[in-house]
């Protein structure tokens, strides 16, 4: 078993992992940039490294720092946490080089899936159903234009490497993708060093669920039930829930089954997550996958009472899974609502002192996943995620009632937040009838 781990990530995600660790018996590492000199997560670790200033191409990003670090503190595992290199090829690569334990998949299943033409192409290969599109890299415009032609308007064109809904754009005519393309390209290479598009159909008002798959080296694997993640602004998600109301049993055993033949099929290991749009015929296709833990995590382990970071470490050990897919039971349901520091009408970051963060603590069925405290600045160089409200009941009727409840007790100041926009959320009619697809937002009314 891992015996010191290094947390390569910040916030309300390394603050989580700490916690496993401390109940494992696990030492554990923060690397800190300069701005979160203060922060929880640094102040809660076993032992600090501070890795440079607060850019995260200067902290965060640099993978030599963050290996110096584990040589440093002995450190006998990292873990990359979501977001920043968590989807690096390269690093997991280096990591294991370096004699460390990377706790996630093999590189050649990052890489695989960090390439949206190929992840296409090999999950299509098991049967998973695919959006229509391209399967290859457009070469240029002329082939782009012809190719939305073929596939039918409105499509996306999306960045073969990009992720959090960076690098999509939706075209709805061949005059947008010629005033598109040059653009999307160079915002491609900027963003993640690959000017690679392609293009999907797009789908008008889908449904964003999600499979949540773990497997060992030994070949073992399970589908630990759905995420409901339609309610999204730019493509990146604000409330998800557990299991989806849109799925019957039949279609969640049948969509988790194919993901976990899909991650078999990779020689996948860890915990990953297979995206899909859905429909409410029974229709679905899958989008990407994300190999690491996803922000939204918590839901899956309040409704099957597993945690999903102890599994990670555990399978990153080696270890075996002790249970099969018959033995993975779904009790009640979980919602999370994601709080971010940002205007909730116009999205934009709102960085400042953080006077007050006054949070239901100690409520019944709340759980809270929080970096930052009353007191704390919230910078602007990183997400503005300042935490994550969980709720979870018997029934998704008692689980909105203690959502309604949790977030109406919530106070923040100092800085604006999404909170108006969550409660909202939580009292608008589609979402108590569960009828939230992805353009859910834009028929939001802050004062429904």
């Amino acid at each position: 078993m891992i015996t010191k781990l290094l947390i390569a990530n910040r916030g309300e995600i390394a603050r989580r992992i700490i916690r496993t660790c401390k109940r494992m018996g696990i030492s554990t590492v923060a690397v800190y940039s300069d701005a979160d000199e203060s922060a929880l997560f640094v102040k809660e670790a076993d032992e600090r490294v501070r890795i440079g200033p607060p850019p995260v191409a200067e902290s965060y990003l640099k993978i030599d720092a963050i290996l110096e670090a584990a040589q440093q503190t002995g450190a006998d595992a990292i873990h990359p946490g979501y977001g920043l290199l968590s989807e690096h090829a390269d690093f997991a690569k280096r990591v294991r080089q370096q004699g460390l334990i990377f706790v996630g998949p093999p590189e050649a299943a990052i890489a695989a899936m960090g390439s949206k033409v190929e992840a296409r192409r090999r999950m299509s290969a098991t049967g998973l159903p695919i959006v229509p599109g391209t399967e290859n890299a457009l070469a240029s415009l002329e082939e782009a234009i012809e190719a939305a032609e073929r596939i039918g308007y409105p499509v996306m064109l999306k960045a073969s490497s990009g992720g959090g809904g960076i690098g999509m754009q939706i075209i709805r005519d061949a005059e947008e993708l010629k005033k598109a393309f040059a653009g999307s390209q160079a915002r491609a290479a900027s963003y993640f060093g690959n000017g690679d598009l392609f293009l999907e159909k797009y789908i008008e008002k889908p449904h964003h669920v999600e499979i949540q798959v773990l497997l060992d080296r030994q070949g073992n694997g399970v589908h630990l039930g759905d995420r409901e993640c339609s309610i999204q602004r730019r493509h990146q998600k604000v409330v998800e829930e557990a299991p989806s109301p849109l799925l019957s049993a039949a279609l969640r055993q049948e969509m988790g089954s194919k993901a976990v033949q899909a991650a078999l099929s990779l020689g996948y290991e860890g915990v990953g997550t297979f995206e899909f749009l859905a429909d409410e015929s029974g229709n679905y296709y899958f989008l990407e996958m994300n190999t690491r833990l996803q922000v939204e995590h918590p839901v899956t382990e309040q409704i099957t009472g597993l945690d999903l970071v102890e599994w990670q470490l555990r399978v990153a050990s080696g270890e075996s899974l002790t249970f099969q897919q018959q033995d993975v039971h779904f009790h009640g349901h979980s919602i999370e609502a994601r709080v971010y520091a940002e205007d909730p009408v116009r999205g934009f970051p709102s960085p400042g002192k953080l006077q007050v963060l006054d949070l239901p603590e100690g409520m019944e069925g709340v759980r809270l996943d929080f970096g930052f405290q009353s007191g704390d600045t919230i910078t602007p160089f990183y997400d503005p995620l300042i935490g994550k409200l969980v709720v979870t009941a018997s029934t998704r009727a008692e689980a909105i009632q203690l959502l309604q409840k949790a977030l109406n007790t919530c106070q923040i100041t100092g800085i604006k937040s999404n909170l108006p926009q969550l409660q909202a959320i939580a009292k608008d009619e589609r979402f108590l009838q569960g009828l939230t697809d992805t353009s859910f937002l834009t028929g939001l009314s802050l004062n429904s």
